[in-house]
């Protein structure tokens, strides 16, 4: 089965290492928030979820990155997680991963791929 692609933001909307976008996956009661950052020029893009207890990460919204802008912290438990692969390398998951969105850019936008 083909994914489906579904527009989250045009690509200017994520500077490098700025401020992210959030955005809503499903809906009713399993509806759940997904964001999207531009970290060495790609776009990524998580569940906005703690891996150590799902809390949303940002500490205002679409606010991901620590104060160098190295890696993305959870407001909540200080969690540090690598921005190209969603790994925890300080906190209480270290270890643990943010979980994945499939994302593409084209033609000046960014597309979540959902199955």
């Amino acid at each position: 089965m083909a994914a489906r692609e579904r527009l989250i933001c045009a690509s200017e909307a994520l500077e490098e290492r700025g401020d992210g976008v959030r955005f809503e996956i499903g809906s009713g009661a399993g509806k759940r928030c997904g964001f999207v950052i531009r970290f060495d020029g790609l776009p990524r893009a998580y569940f906005n979820e703690c891996a150590h207890i799902p809390v949303e990460l940002d500490w205002l919204p679409g606010q991901f990155f620590d104060d160098e802008r190295r890696l993305l912290v959870c407001a909540t438990h200080g969690a540090m997680y690598e921005p190209a692969s969603g790994f925890c390398v300080s906190g209480p998951c270290r270890g643990a991963r943010l979980r994945r969105l499939e994302v593409v850019e084209r033609d000046g936008n960014i597309y979540l791929q959902e199955d």
